[in-house]
């Protein structure tokens, strides 16, 4: 699975840096027209997958996550490599909506491991998985880059749909799936109404998937708008270079710490490393807007890097600990349309923002947003832990997480 989620990831990642030059071939467009059919290209994975996760998360919970491991790979493969023919935007935008609905593999994964995963090192296997996608996501942007300049815009969509193929064969012939039985005092089946309502009864669950979506938002929200930070601090000498490098330290920091963070959790409990993990964000996000070198800003997102390296991990082995077997993979595609849902929302408050108050002033917002969302997890908790204190017996699942 490590394997297959770094083809997955670093594929879904390789057309980022030429998919608004892709689109520019198809006509004589205004930079507008282009950069507005861009973003609404990319956006509309994340849409249609906000519908999908969950759906696809029932699905394996009640058949296996192997087949749709398979099914999203291979679909995944069909839609990158139709790309390759496309001579419209209104095609390739088709195509975008399409893939949106394979785009749960490696949340997909995650559930898999988890449910595979002894409780007590849940933090330290989901870190290691974890280091497969940042490692993906990583190399896939350069490598698009590299393919694209090589062979071609429609080329390199070809290549990219044959590391897709690669996950997908690994994924039918090279994995296991050991179905676990349901514990004693958990039911085998749940209903869609079911599976809402344990997740509203358990306020901390509730909180961990709702915050998944600030997570993202406090992530994403300064993406779009980065190299134009960089251009200010910096000027317009090697911006494409420098804003890179920017760009991708953060997963560096990411990188060297989700295992390690992982491990930790396993050792102190999941959901306060969580909270302190959401602190330290915001803490190192609030120097962002009072840098005046570039080098300075590279160190700061290096450091959220390194905050937000355990959060992924450790959010997965909470949710392991928090939800019975059969209803995993519905609650983690839920936490995956809530983050989706804060990928499209961070980039859009992120350029609000800045057009009104600043690129600083995004920084700003967005460290307040992680810091309320630590105190947010903090209060929860200590309701929490109030409650088990009263009724001591009246969940044992959420207990077991302390």
């Amino acid at each position: 699975m490590w394997f297959a989620n770094f083809f997955i990831a670093g594929s879904m990642t390789m057309v980022m840096p030429f998919l608004s030059l892709y689109i520019d071939t198809f006509g004589n467009f205004s930079e507008e027209y282009v950069t507005n059919w861009a973003g609404w290209t990319f956006a509309v994975t994340f849409m249609t997958a906000i519908i999908f996760s969950p759906i696809w998360g029932r699905v394996g919970d009640r058949f296996g996550r192997k087949p749709i491991l398979v099914v999203m790979a291979f679909g995944l493969t069909a839609s990158v490599f139709t790309m390759g023919f496309v001579d419209s935007v209104i095609q390739l935008f088709m195509l975008r909506l399409v893939m949106g609905i394979f785009a749960g593999f490696i949340s997909t994964s995650q559930a898999l491991i988890s449910t595979q995963t002894p409780k007590h090192i849940s933090g330290r296997v989901m870190g290691t998985l974890q280091t497969g996608t940042v490692t993906g996501t990583l190399t896939g942007p350069l490598l698009g880059g590299v393919l694209a300049d090589w062979i071609g815009f429609a080329q390199a969509f070809q290549i990219i749909s044959g590391a897709l193929l690669i996950a997908a064969l690994l994924v039918f012939f090279a994995l296991k799936e050991v179905r676990l039985e349901a514990s004693p005092e958990d039911k085998e089946s749940y209903s869609k109404k079911e599976v809402l309502l344990h997740i509203v009864r358990h306020p901390m669950l509730l909180a961990v998937l709702v915050i998944s979506m600030f997570i993202q938002i406090a992530h994403f929200s300064i993406q779009p708008i980065l190299a134009l930070y960089v251009e200010e601090l910096n000027g317009p000498a090697n911006l494409a270079f420098i804003s890179g490098i920017a760009f991708s330290i953060t997963g560096l920091g990411n990188l060297l710490m989700t295992r390690r963070w992982g491990i930790i959790a396993d050792k102190v409990g999941y959901d306060k490393i969580l909270i302190l993990l959401v602190f330290l964000a915001g803490i190192v996000y609030f120097p962002g807007a009072l840098v005046t070198e570039v080098w300075q800003l590279v160190i700061v997102r290096f450091m959220l890097g390194l905050t937000l390296g355990g959060i992924i991990p450790i959010r997965m082995a909470y949710i392991r600990q928090a939800a019975p077997i059969a209803i995993q993979g519905e609650v983690l595609g839920y936490n995956t349309s809530l983050r989706f849902l804060g990928n499209v929302i961070g980039p859009v408050m992120g350029g609000v923002i800045a057009g009104y108050y600043g690129i600083a002033s995004v920084f700003y917002v967005t460290s307040a947003l992680l810091v309320a969302s630590g105190i947010a997890l903090l209060l929860t908790k200590t309701k929490q832990s109030e409650l088990e204190e009263k009724d001591p017996i009246n969940d044992q699942t959420v207990k077991s997480t302390q």
